[in-house]
C-alpha cells in the first residue's frame, strides 16, 4: 500500500462520497464495457456504484471506472463525441482514483496502432499495439499476472486473472509498470501512476481475485474522499 499512501498525499479533502451505501464510484457509459457486469462486482464489494453517460456527474464522484471493449479509435471518437476525454483528462488533473479495466486502460495511453494511428487520453507515457510472440490471438484466459512493485491493486503473491484482448500497452515506463503476464511474451497486465491505475485483465469476470481487486480499489477511494 506505499504507492497509495504516497499518491493520497496531496491534500484532498475526506469524506465526501462515502456513506451508509457505500462509497461512491462512477462506472463511465460510452456504450462499450461490461457495465452491468462491472456495476454489480463493486456492489458485491461494498461500493456504491452509479452508471453515468454525464461527464458532470462523473466529475462529482470521488471514484470513477473507465471499462471497455472493443476498437480503440471507436471508444475514443465515442468517448470525444460524448465530452468524457476532457472529464476523464480534468478528474485525472483532480488527483482522483480511476481505474481502467481492458480497453479502458488502453484508453488511458498517449496512442494506440489499431486500425492505424489514433491518439489516447495520454494520462500514461507508452503507446498500445497489437501483441506480438503470442501463439494466439486474441489472448483470452485465466493468466498469472506477477506484481512487480507495490500498488494497491495486487497481492504480493501472483494470482490469476481472466484476459480477452489482442492488443496491449507497450514502451511502458518501469515505474508505471506495477504488474505482468506471461503468454509467450511478457504483456503488461497492471499499471499505475498516482491515482490513474489500470488492468488488462477483466476483475469483473476473475471470480474472488477480481473482487479482491475492486475492493481494494474501492478502499483507494475511501481513503482519499
Amino acid at each position: 500500500m506505499g504507492e497509495m499512501g504516497l499518491a493520497m498525499g496531496d491534500g484532498m479533502s475526506r469524506g465526501a462520497g462515502s456513506g451508509p451505501g457505500g462509497v461512491e464510484i462512477a462506472v463511465i457509459d460510452y456504450g462499450r464495457g461490461n457495465l452491468r457486469s462491472v456495476q454489480s462486482a463493486l456492489a458485491r464489494v461494498g461500493a456504491r456504484p452509479i452508471v453515468t453517460a454525464d461527464p458532470a456527474r462523473l466529475l462529482e464522484a470521488p471514484g470513477a471506472i473507465l471499462p471497455g471493449v472493443g476498437s480503440f479509435r471507436d471508444a475514443m471518437s465515442t468517448l470525444r463525441e460524448r465530452g468524457f476525454v476532457e472529464a476523464i483528462r480534468e478528474y485525472a488533473r483532480q488527483g482522483r482514483p480511476i481505474l481502467g479495466i481492458c480497453l479502458g486502460l488502453q484508453l488511458f495511453f498517449e496512442r494506440a496502432d489499431e486500425g492505424g494511428p489514433g491518439e489516447g487520453l495520454g494520462l500514461l507515457e507508452g503507446h498500445v499495439a497489437e501483441l506480438s510472440g503470442c501463439p494466439r490471438l486474441p489472448h483470452i484466459g485465466w493468466n498469472l499476472v506477477r506484481r512487480l512493485r507495490p500498488t494497491p491493486l495486487l497481492p504480493a503473491e501472483a494470482e490469476p486473472f481472466y484476459f480477452v484482448h489482442s492488443y496491449g500497452a507497450v514502451g511502458v515506463p518501469d515505474e508505471t509498470l506495477a504488474g505482468t503476464t506471461e503468454y509467450g511474451a511478457t504483456i503488461a497486465a497492471v499499471v499505475q501512476k498516482g491515482l490513474v491505475m489500470g488492468t488488462q485483465f477483466h476483475p469483473e469476470r476473475s471470480g474472488a481475485a477480481g473482487l479482491a481487486v475492486l475492493g481494494r480499489f474501492t478502499e483507494v477511494v475511501r481513503q482519499c474522499s
